[in-house]
């Protein structure tokens, strides 16, 4: 899969809101009201991840989820980490 270029990147930025860059990836961070929602959460993307074969990076601290998306094999941004942003949605 290609890269995006700069222009591509803020295009489809901002079409996933809530998603921000940062450097190669785009991140976003979610709060629930406690770890069990945030699990479902991470359990309802895994699914969705597995689907589209596309994996993000997932940090979870208690009741906050943070998603990094990027495409290790193009060493940066590519549509399948922004189609990934939009199936997770808000």
């Amino acid at each position: 899969m290609a890269r995006l270029d700069e222009n591509q990147i803020r295009e489809r930025l901002a079409k996933v809101p809530g998603w921000q860059r940062r450097g190669e990836a785009i991140t976003r961070t979610w709060s629930f009201a406690d770890f069990r929602e945030a699990m479902a959460f991470v359990t309802r993307v895994a699914l969705a991840a597995e689907a589209a074969n596309h994996h993000p990076d997932i940090d979870i601290r208690y009741s906050k989820v943070t998603l990094t998306l990027t495409t290790h094999d193009a060493s940066g941004l590519t549509a399948k980490d922004f189609a990934l942003a939009e199936s997770i949605g808000a």
